[in-house]
């Protein structure tokens, strides 16, 4: 589908005044979430962001939530301003920069100095039921309007080719970044994981070695929640991601090598989202 002329058609309605629909969060749709891109989209359907290595946050017009329901303590003065618009977006300092984030978060003490580089970049409205495209016109309009220092929104980009997806990619993970994310031009804000919102990320394999074992719980009482391993490098850390059912019941042995894929490294050195592939077949 050739969504030049649409995509014209919503920017030429940047121009006019916008009435912004208030809905409250807990009226909007729970939280988008996306899935992982296939090789045959449609690539010129959908507008291109960095994906951004930040805590997902929603904004309900008072207060910022982590995407599980939690609210999140932040100094006097850091939502000044803000619209009462519903907003769905990333706490970030920069790239690289994951676990200080998380770590602000997490924190049972708030450290307001520590809070001034974050920002909330926005990437979508909830509470709006027009198509992807015109809510991110509004989301500008929006973040222009409230001048705050801590709040700013993701550009958005139109490719037309796989080509110049690739290449935008490349560029991305080579100036650090950790990968792409893909909404639907046309989409409304859908609720759940669709291919209304995609992920494009270029994952790093490696191996380690297998030392032990985490029991697991719940369903898994009686197996093994996670693989204890060590990388060639001497990190320590668990594997708990990826595994079945099967592996589960009959793990890896130890002193076992196994594969696994993760995102790149935390600011602590160990692999970010790290998951289980399979057993190095010598």
């Amino acid at each position: 589908m050739d969504l030049r002329p649409a995509l014209l058609a919503v920017l030429l309605l940047a121009t006019q005044p916008v009435a912004y629909a208030n809905t409250p969060l807990h009226a909007a749709p729970a939280p988008m979430l996306a899935s992982r891109a296939s090789a045959d989209i449609d690539i010129a359907s959908y507008l291109v962001s960095e994906k951004l290595d930040g805590v997902r946050a929603r904004w309900d017009g008072r207060t910022l939530w982590t995407r599980s329901g939690i609210s999140i303590d932040v100094p006097a003065g850091f939502t000044r301003s803000w619209p009462a618009q519903p907003m769905d977006g990333e706490l970030w300092i920069g790239r690289g920069r994951f676990q200080e984030v998380s770590d602000l978060v997490r924190a049972l003490r708030r450290n307001d100095r520590a809070w001034r580089p974050v920002r909330f970049m926005a990437f979508d409205l909830p509470g709006d039921s027009s198509h992807f495209a015109k809510r991110t016109l509004r989301l500008q309009a929006l973040v222009a309007s409230a001048g705050s220092t801590h709040l700013d929104h993701i550009p958005q980009r139109h490719l037309t080719s796989r080509a110049l997806l690739d290449a935008r990619l490349q560029t991305v993970i080579a100036e650090g970044g950790e990968g792409l994310m893909l909404h639907h031009a046309l989409a409304p804000y859908r609720a759940g994981r669709s291919d209304s919102l995609l992920k494009l990320k270029r994952g790093q394999d490696d191996e380690a070695r297998v030392v032990g074992y985490r029991p697991g719980k719940g369903k898994y009482t009686g197996m093994v929640g996670a693989l204890l391993v060590v990388d060639a490098r001497g990190r320590r850390f668990a594997l708990g991601s990826g595994l079945r059912d099967a592996d589960r019941a009959s793990p890896p042995a130890i002193g076992s090598t196994v594969t696994y894929r993760h995102d790149g490294l935390t600011a602590k050195g160990t692999p970010r989202f790290a998951r289980y592939l399979r057993v190095r077949n010598d």
